[in-house]
């Protein structure tokens, strides 16, 4: 039986450290994994090989409901069909919807008589079944909305922002000045024959390391700027 954490962060430049600190001080033995998640199925290759990976006994921790689906559909659907694998999910942040509190929901069932009573026993049983499923679902689409509204409300920062005037992105036309592209224009100006070198431009771009259509832009670029 192995116990996982899974982490995951929708950018790079996010931290993912905050959930393995938040899984190892609960789990310390979880073997973590760790994804960048951009939003599709596809984007998701260490929790697909994590999904192959994981067998009955082992246990799956979450720090939250939202790192395992951004998804409500598709959330709920999964957890279920780990679940009937007979897999431990653990949502350290939601721990109402982790698998051992679903088994107890399901387990204590109110026993049935042998009498009439039984009927309405039955239906308390089902009652008490639909409303765990329900409890783990809306978990999921809490988790959804929450990224909806976050999308929503960027989308109309930036609207308020372009409103008042603001510059959103980079001009058109503007050049974008990085230490690489100033050093690049360096080794293009020393070292091509268009310049103060002997190399053609297939050499230089051998020697540079820098794409096509890229060395082309810093040419034309350095050769507007000798004129100007």
């Amino acid at each position: 039986m192995c116990i996982y954490g899974y982490c995951r962060i929708s950018t790079k430049q996010q931290s993912i450290d905050r959930q393995i600190r938040n899984i190892k001080a609960e789990y310390d033995k979880a073997v973590i994994v760790t994804e960048v998640y951009t939003g599709t199925k596809q984007d998701r290759p260490e929790w697909n090989k994590l999904y192959k990976k994981v067998e009955a006994g082992d246990t799956v921790v979450f720090d939250s409901v939202s790192r395992m689906s951004r998804n409500a559909d598709e959330g709920f659907n999964l957890y279920e069909e780990l679940y009937n694998k007979g897999i431990e999910l653990v949502f350290l942040k939601e721990p109402h919807i982790s698998t051992s509190t679903y088994k107890k929901a399901l387990q204590n069932n109110v026993t049935m008589t042998g009498t009439n009573v039984d009927y309405i026993l039955e239906g308390v049983n089902k009652y008490l079944m639909a409303l765990a499923k329900e409890q783990i679902r809306l978990a999921f689409e809490q988790s959804e909305k929450e990224v909806q509204d976050l999308h929503q409300r960027t989308k109309e920062g930036i609207e308020t922002a372009r409103l008042n005037g603001k510059q959103i992105g980079q001009k058109q036309g503007a050049k974008l000045i990085t230490k690489k592209s100033i050093e690049a224009k360096k080794q293009i100006q020393k070292h091509s024959k268009d310049f103060e070198g002997t190399l053609s431009d297939v050499d230089c771009m051998k020697l540079t390391g820098i794409a096509r259509n890229t060395y082309y832009k810093y040419k034309r670029e350095l050769k507007a700027e000798s004129q100007g």
